[in-house]
């Protein structure tokens, strides 16, 4: 009879845990139609382990590389007579860029061709036609740019940490989400006192001429690399710093995304380290989980109010932008059967998400009444072996 009880026990609690967590994924779950995926131009990438960069942040500017700039003066005194070239200007090595007329007579006086030193942008101009010079006069500053540095302020801290070799990734945010791969090649004499930090300088190459000395450069330097790290884009999280989420592609549901709350570790530029909550192969919303987190959580928001609300602007019931001289509120007036996420489709999804948990609950307790049976029957058999001895 104990044993009777215990087994009952059991059945009693897999049944309610298995309602539990039927009620938990039903809450948890979205499920969309194709076209509403499409509209959220929801894409996925699997949870792996990789190898994970150690990263600091740091901030800093492009600069010219100090020896890549020359100056254009004259060996004579005299005036210039012709000037060819202008500031932002581009000169090839020997183009003869202005004439000065000497002051010594003759008919006509003698003149000096003076010719470009190197390949590269004027960049800046401090004569004009007529003006009066003199041998110690800077006329013409010509930059060559085909290389760039990009300098660093790194903190104290991590500078102990980095060396020459060390790489980084690099994004210069006028250049939108372009990033550049460069390797550390000096340091800077001295440390800023007030700033606590120390200048990383790296090397780029500038051959498109996209590049400008005096942009934003933000960088991701690389202190060490670990392997075999569980972690995804850090596009997918979603949640208060105090309880992050992800959306996880459901594997049995087409279109259905699952809210999973995760805990999380080491992050740096492009991927987050996850310690709970995921498995590799795993397939993690990347792209239109935002959308999904005013969905999900049991908020009764239907697809249509999720995306007015993170979007601040009114959509169609399927998720589509509304073309010009559609009416807003004619959307919401008929929608008669066209369910995307309110009360009623929250209920028909969880009848969906119960089924194969009921079955799931079903097996189990046949299982244990088999077994129950099984017990109670060859209990029987013992005791009629004992009376008949």
């Amino acid at each position: 009879m104990k044993l009777y009880k215990q087994l009952l026990c059991i059945t009693l609690l897999t049944a309610t845990s298995t309602h539990a967590a039927e009620e938990a994924r039903g809450q948890n779950t979205i499920i969309l139609d194709e076209i509403a995926v499409k509209n959220l131009r929801i894409q996925t990438e699997e949870a792996e382990e990789r190898d994970f960069e150690s990263t600091v942040f740091a901030i800093g500017r492009i600069e010219e590389i100090p020896s890549r700039r020359s100056v254009l003066s004259s060996r004579i005194a005299g005036r210039i007579s012709a000037l060819e070239a202008f500031e932002g200007d581009t000169v090839k090595a020997g183009d003869v860029l202005a004439t000065v007329e000497s002051r010594q007579l003759g008919d006509p006086p003698p003149s000096v061709q003076l010719k470009a030193p190197q390949d590269g942008l004027v960049v800046a101009s401090h004569v004009r036609l007529g003006q009066p010079v003199e041998p110690s006069a800077e006329l013409l500053d010509i930059s060559d740019r085909s290389k760039l540095w990009a300098v660093a302020k790194i903190p104290e801290q991590e500078a102990a940490q980095t060396k020459i070799g060390t790489k980084a990734r690099i994004h210069i945010p006028a250049l939108g989400d372009e990033l550049i791969e460069a390797t550390l090649t000096r340091f800077g004499v001295e440390a800023d006192r007030q700033a606590g930090t120390v200048e990383g300088i790296f090397e780029l190459d500038n051959t498109a001429g996209k590049l400008r000395p005096g942009m934003r450069a933000e960088f991701s330097i690389v202190l060490e690399t670990k392997p075999f790290v569980l972690s995804i884009p850090r596009s997918a999280i979603q949640g208060d710093p105090a309880s992050r989420v992800i959306f996880v592609k459901d594997f049995d549901l087409p279109n259905a995304f699952v809210r999973v709350p995760v805990v999380l570790g080491e992050e740096n530029d492009q991927y987050i380290e996850v310690i709970r909550g995921v498995f590799p192969g795993d397939e993690v919303v990347i792209q239109g989980s935002y959308v999904l987190s005013f969905v999900g959580g049991g908020s009764g928001m239907s697809l249509k109010e999720a995306l007015d609300a993170a979007h601040g602007h009114a959509h169609a019931e399927d998720g589509s932008e509304l073309s010009e001289g559609e009416n807003p509120s004619s959307g919401e007036e008929d929608h008669t059967g066209h369910d995307h996420g309110g009360e009623d489709s929250h209920e028909d999804h969880g009848s969906h998400l119960s089924l194969p948990l009921m079955i799931y609950a079903g097996v189990m307790t046949l299982i244990s009444l088999i077994t129950l049976q099984m017990l109670m029957k060859r209990r029987q058999e013992e005791s009629e072996v004992e009376d008949a001895q």
